[in-house]
């Protein structure tokens, strides 16, 4: 078993911690990132950047209760907020000179990262050992 904090705030301040580094790659006004030589690679990177904060915002949501869980309400909840940070993230972008914001290719994929990761979450989170 692999050992997991226990505690919401270590989550949330993640959480955070990935949020702002977010604003911060959002806020760079000429990326020079190495990337394949693949047509749309950004795609991918916003589905695993989403799908990590998604497990994140999933990993708070099941620590505020372990013993009561609900993924009725944690699915869909993960998946809302982390689509809305998402939608927020290519508006940011409009304004960043020398970005593309506001493509809803982007967001999809982010959407699409945000419930692969809220489900990955779900399917894994027995395996975790939630100690304090």
């Amino acid at each position: 078993m692999l050992w997991v904090p226990r505690r919401p705030v270590f989550w949330l301040t993640a959480l955070l911690v990935w949020f702002g580094v977010l604003w911060i790659l959002s806020s760079d006004t000429h990326p020079n990132f190495p990337t394949p030589p693949i047509d749309d690679f950004d795609k991918v990177e916003h589905f695993g950047y989403f799908f990590g904060g998604a497990g994140l915002l999933s990993a708070y949501f099941f620590s505020l209760r372990p013993s009561a869980t609900q993924w009725r309400v944690i699915i869909p909840c993960t998946i809302i907020l982390i689509g809305l940070i998402g939608r927020l993230d290519e508006y940011h972008q409009g304004f960043v000179p020398g970005r593309s914001g506001n493509d809803n290719f982007d967001w999809l994929a982010d959407c699409v990262g945000a419930t692969a990761g809220a489900f990955v979450f779900k399917a894994i989170h027995r395996r975790l050992k939630w100690d304090s």
